[in-house]
């Protein structure tokens, strides 16, 4: 067997554990819905393994979503396309493109931080790269980039929307573990705008090399005086994200209620500006349904699965496996590297959260690793799975807004997939990079 029969009560693996795992990959590899694999093979594994009644199923399609901390995913997806669909998003691209017009590579700077801006009120990768690809990938081309790269350059910048507060990737883990969402949002917040700065060095340093973008020549009162104008003209923009991060830093709003207060203002800044309309809230409502009925029923089946492998004391086994590897704490903060690495590779981040947090949090308590660092360092690492292939969600988003080839994008996002790496080992082996923003009772 894999792994032995322990002391703390952990059962030998068998068939009964291997049969529901080999169900599972197949069924993902088949391109069934990850929240149908996800229940067959916990279903399989309680009527194999008898370790719990099968009714739990039933009880945890229920109990797995029935908490208030979820109502903020829909409202967040909600606030991002009432954003883009009242043009305010494109006030934080005019914005970005006024701080960065003087340097060289401006507007492709710009483009990462309107990424990283439009990251701080949707949360969603996906939403991200759709939004800030059909905005700036055509004028990164007309300013010297080739498309492929431009492609990877709005992937890589969209990977800020699990990494950015507010972040549903960490609304799903302070669930999963029993985590607060707001605690998890403040230790995020400059491992985020560490990323969000590797990125923008990246794009410096490869426009720099290859000559894609020349600098606009402003001397600094005329860079100051067109960034004034700018703000003047947008600033009602930036009410959205100042309302989230103001309620939630200062514990005046709890995630759900900074994304309902955002989605309010939202609208009411569409209607004010005549860019909204009631005949709009159908479309609105439909789109915002669809993917919050991608990540709700993962979270419903996973709660099953988890309580039957607990059971079993796989979580426990892994431990025991992986400490009988190393004893090193840094060497088996490297496998756990690998294994999100790897696993955001092929699997989106909702179920990588649901199926691998419960298993290596046991790991990173048996090293001594902050709860929260565990947190901040498993979103990170799950980030990169975003530009990286076989599934790389954000390459097939900006691939299928231009009709670019998935291959020569990844080609093209290798320096940002080496610059995210380096910050997943920097908050990995240097937890102050995490808790630097949490009262001393969490550090």
């Amino acid at each position: 067997m894999l792994w032995q029969q322990m002391e703390q009560g952990a059962v030998a693996l068998d068939w009964t554990f291997y049969l529901p795992v080999l169900v599972f990959v197949l069924l993902v590899a088949l391109a069934v819905p990850v929240w149908v694999a996800i229940g067959s093979a916990a279903v399989l594994l309680l009527l194999t393994s008898q370790v719990l009644p099968l009714s739990l199923v039933g009880e945890g399609l229920f109990s797995g979503i029935d908490h208030f901390a979820l109502t903020a995913i829909p409202l967040f997806i909600l606030t991002g396309d009432v954003l883009v669909r009242t043009g305010l998003s494109r006030k934080f691209l005019d914005v970005a493109e006024a701080l960065t017009n003087w340097t060289r590579g401006g507007f492709g700077s710009a483009t990462v931080l309107v990424c990283g801006m439009f990251s701080a009120i949707s949360g969603s990768d996906a939403a991200g790269a759709a939004a800030v690809g059909r905005m700036t990938i055509n004028r990164l081309v007309e300013s010297g980039y080739p498309r492929p790269y431009a492609c990877a350059l709005v992937a890589a910048g969209a990977c800020t929307g699990i990494l950015i507060p507010p972040s549903i990737a960490y609304i799903v883990i302070g669930l999963v573990l029993g985590i607060s969402a707001s605690t998890l949002f403040q230790a995020a917040l400059i491992p985020g705008v560490i990323i969000l700065g590797s990125i923008l060095l990246t794009n410096t340093i490869v426009n720099r090399r290859h000559a894609y973008e020349q600098g606009n020549a402003l001397s600094f009162g005329e860079w100051l005086a067109n960034l004034g104008r700018t703000i003047a003209q947008g600033w009602y923009a930036f009410i959205v994200p100042g309302v989230i991060f103001w309620g939630i830093f200062s514990g005046r709003l709890t995630p759900t209620e900074a994304g309902a207060t955002a989605v309010t203002i939202t609208i009411i800044l569409g209607f004010i500006l005549g860019t909204l309309r009631l005949s709009d809230f159908p479309s609105m409502m439909v789109s915002s349904a669809k993917v919050n009925g991608v990540i709700v029923p993962i979270i419903a089946m996973s709660l099953p699965l988890s309580q039957a492998l607990s059971a079993m004391g796989v979580p426990q086994g892994f431990v025991y496996t992986m400490t009988s590897l190393s004893s090193e704490p840094w060497v088996m903060i490297l496998c756990m590297i690998a294994i999100l690495i790897l696993a955001g590779c092929v699997m989106e981040t909702t179920p990588n959260i649901v199926i691998l947090a419960p298993l290596l949090k046991p790991l990173a308590d048996s090293i001594g690793m902050n709860d929260i660092q565990f947190c901040v360092m498993m979103i990170t690492a799950l980030g990169v799975g975003f530009i990286t292939p076989p599934l790389g969600l954000n390459l097939f988003v900006v691939g299928g807004l231009t009709g670019e080839s998935i291959l020569r994008i990844s080609a093209r996002a290798v320096p940002f997939v080496l610059c995210m790496l380096i910050v997943v080992l920097l908050i990995a082996y240097l937890p102050v990079v995490s808790t630097l923003m949490l009262p001393d009772n969490l550090k």
